[in-house]
């Protein structure tokens, strides 16, 4: 056995730092993961897939204690830093923004409850997926998280609020060091870590023989919410466009090349200066691009919410779990709110909003890691979507200060 163990983990570690070396993508480690946990679970003996599910039961074990920590460490300085630049145009960027991320997150839900049904055949268990029958694991270690996750927003939220207006800087110095070893566990130890999880989802889904049903519903899935991120990004510019009298569709083409930057990158963060000189060709004023487009980068994230909200409701569709508008109201509105949280890394939204969707809809580790699954899958699209929608609320900001400035 030990034999095996070892050959395994030379086998593992080959494999990562070829990766490394290629410089493969998450998106396609993620692919990869997929295929091979569909290819192994056909043929790999049953040591295999008790290691597999080794693995993924201290994996969740792990994740489930870093999300409170994950909670307090993004949220508390994302709500730092944008409670410390008072003025009406921050006043009026953030209700735009949240506006807009709010409207995607309940036209998903909408189109979900619309079109989902036809689409979904429910009663796919996932704990019969994620467990396969008559194999435990190895061995199995509990890490009891530090805080609940609702502790762990209300503690966010002060913390971020009593850091905006204090004088000092210590205790604020203190809270961005937290949020540097929160991000960088995120980037150096989950996020690597995501397709050997993701793999041993999709190797148990192959012994249930349920892989087939499950791929059939992603695919589905991606294409409705691909056409919603074009809708919303046409109805914003058309929205822009009618408040600046300039053709929506020219202003959604010249902001093109942040479109397909941020496909590339995966990373709002990493697309703002393409963003900026972008906005700036559509006739907004320096100043305000300025402003705007860099806060947005943070704050307005209408095609991460779009896709959450659809994934989850179809997750839930699929397992035949009770959903209703009031529970899908208040997990839009927090999760507009958790996501601006979201570190500059591919998959960080999906990261920061796990507690929202354990918290409030319920979701383990199964659902957790499904969704992670299929939020990566659309992550370049997502960003995408955000970034180019930025443009769009700048043009209406920039618009805003002028009507003002007349009056």
């Amino acid at each position: 056995m030990f034999r095996y163990f070892f050959l395994l983990y030379l086998w593992g570690k080959n494999f990562f730092f070829a990766m490394k070396t290629i410089r493969i993508s998450l998106l396609a480690r993620i692919v990869i993961a997929i295929l091979l946990g569909i290819g192994a679970g056909q043929f790999l003996p049953q040591w295999v897939v008790r290691l597999s599910a080794t693995f993924n039961g201290l994996f969740s074990e792990f994740l489930g204690f870093m999300i409170p920590l994950i909670i307090v460490g993004l949220v508390t300085m994302a709500i730092a830093d944008i409670g410390n630049r008072a003025g009406r145009m921050l006043i009026a960027t953030v209700c735009i923004a949240y506006g807009s991320t709010l409207f995607a997150g309940f036209l998903s839900y909408l189109t979900g409850t619309t079109f989902f049904p036809s689409l979904i055949t429910p009663g796919v268990k996932l704990q019969e997926v994620s467990e396969t029958v008559g194999v435990s694991p190895y061995f199995s270690v509990a890490i009891p998280p530090l805080m609940n996750v609702m502790t762990a927003l209300i503690m966010a939220f002060v913390l971020g609020l009593g850091l905006a207006h204090l004088q000092r800087d210590a205790l604020k110095q203190v809270a961005a060091d937290f949020q540097e070893i929160i991000v960088r566990t995120i980037s150096k130890a989950i996020i690597p870590l995501l397709p050997i999880y993701i793999f041993g989802i999709f190797f148990n889904m192959t012994h249930t023989g349920q892989v087939a049903s499950i791929l059939l519903v992603f695919i589905k899935i991606i294409g409705v919410i691909f056409a919603l991120h074009i809708f919303v990004l046409l109805l914003q510019y058309a929205i822009a466009g009618l408040l600046t009298r300039k053709n929506p569709l020219k202003l959604l083409q010249r902001m093109l090349p942040a479109y397909f930057t941020a496909l590339g990158t995966q990373s709002s963060a990493a697309t703002i200066p393409v963003t900026l000189e972008q906005a700036k060709k559509n006739g907004v004023r320096a100043d305000i691009a300025g402003f705007v487009i860099p806060l947005c980068a943070t704050i307005h994230l209408s095609g991460s919410t779009l896709k959450i909200t659809a994934c989850a409701l179809a997750l839930m569709m699929m397992q035949g779990l009770p959903y209703d508008f009031g529970m899908f109201a208040g997990f839009i509105f927090m999760l507009g709110v958790t996501m601006v949280a979201a570190p500059g890394v591919p998959g960080g939204a999906i990261m920061a909003s796990l507690g929202v969707l354990q918290s409030m809809l319920g979701f383990g580790e199964e659902e957790q890691a499904l969704m992670i699954a299929l939020y990566i899958a659309m992550d370049s699209f997502g960003t995408a979507c955000n970034v180019t929608g930025d443009g769009a609320i700048a043009l209406v900001v920039d618009r805003l200060a002028r009507h003002r400035q007349k009056a």
